[in-house]
């Protein structure tokens, strides 16, 4: 039976891209994801010393942190401490994968900088409770950092993703750490636990991580702008795989890890709901569903006008939405530029992607 040339005709016009092909080398993709990551980053510093220069010693009044909180609460703020204290690791690891990035590793110094604040909040938080001694909480510094936190994937493009999930779930723990310490538990186990001092702290740290998370948010819709097929598939990789960060190292962390799902503040139903759910949302990603479902059917295929098209990617990604949010952070970025004078001699360009 020979082949209907006009059926073949059909289905190749069914392919047909209805904007024109994409005209962007890999190497032009690659310089406005760094000059993009490079703006966002001077936008960063600029806001961060203008809105969120606090002192984790002076500016919480550590001394009517309540003495009395519930057992329970002080592992929470044990093991919160306990994460926190393989930032040299966090930042280490991560830097020498990145390193060549301007924009991402100059703004991973300074998320450093940001988050030894933390881990400094939380020690500060356990000495004042008194629910360890001085010389107990040194002793525990010095077991865990025995081991060194290593990287769950060592290439650019997982971690981006990884990161907007971690910090994502990192925010939803301080965020309902902070319900609890403002008496919006409706746990048992921590009626008594009210503490205006704890949950001024719990804010002020909720808002950074909510920083945090906003930056990598931007970048990886870059990414996701750039190169959709290849985030996608990373992005589930991350979803699929995700662990918090030192779970492996931390001694007793599955009682920690048991003792804050019970209590609302992170498990399995928020990590699904509060932090996945919300972080495919703001990425512009259909759902976890979708994504599951459509990875394995995004192939690139040639179009009519000699170039190539990734099928499956308008069902898992609303792309209009991505890109006009990436053309907002590149004109947030102009905007910056026109402040300092950096439009007048080499300002940030916009190139759309297709």
């Amino acid at each position: 039976m020979g082949i209907k040339e006009d059926g073949i005709l059909e289905e190749l016009d069914e392919q047909r891209s209805q904007t024109a092909p994409g005209l962007l080398s890999n190497q032009e993709k690659d310089r406005l994801i760094e000059r993009a990551f490079l703006g966002l980053y001077r936008w960063y510093v600029a806001r961060s010393q203008a809105t969120r220069n606090w002192n984790p010693d002076l500016d919480i009044d550590w001394r009517n942190l309540r003495t009395d909180h519930s057992e329970k609460m002080n592992r929470i703020l044990e093991g919160f401490f306990a994460v926190e204290q393989y930032v040299p690791d966090y930042v280490l690891t991560l830097l020498k994968v990145i390193r060549r990035s301007h924009g991402r590793s100059h703004f991973h110094i300074r998320w450093g900088s940001e988050e030894e604040k933390h881990a400094d909040l939380w020690e500060n938080a356990l000495i004042f409770s008194r629910f360890r001694t001085p010389q107990w909480i040194e002793d525990y510094k010095h077991t865990l950092r025995e081991k060194a936190w290593e990287l769950p994937w060592d290439n650019p493009l997982h971690m981006i993703f990884y990161t907007v999930i971690q910090e994502r779930a990192t925010q939803v723990n301080y965020l309902n750490t902070g319900l609890i310490a403002q008496g919006k538990s409706e746990e048992p186990d921590f009626a008594n636990d009210v503490d205006p001092v704890l949950a001024q702290a719990s804010q002020i740290i909720a808002i950074d991580e909510a920083a945090h998370y906003n930056f990598f948010l931007e970048g990886a819709r870059l990414f996701l702008y750039y190169y959709p097929a290849r985030s996608l598939e990373a992005l589930q990789d991350v979803i699929q795989y995700f662990a918090m960060p030192a779970g492996d190292l931390i001694p007793n962390y599955d009682r920690f890890a048991e003792i804050v799902a019970r209590a609302g503040i992170y498990g399995p139903r928020e990590h699904l709901k509060d932090v996945i759910d919300i972080a495919l949302k703001n990425l512009g990603v259909q759902g976890r569903a979708a994504l599951r479902r459509g990875i394995n059917r995004i192939r690139e295929v040639p179009t009519m006008e000699g170039g190539m098209r990734e099928t499956a990617i308008f069902d898992l990604l609303d792309v209009d939405g991505v890109e006009k949010k990436v053309q907002k952070l590149f004109g947030r970025i102009r905007d910056y530029e026109k402040q300092v004078g950096f439009d007048e001699i080499d300002p940030t360009i916009f190139v759309p992607a297709r």
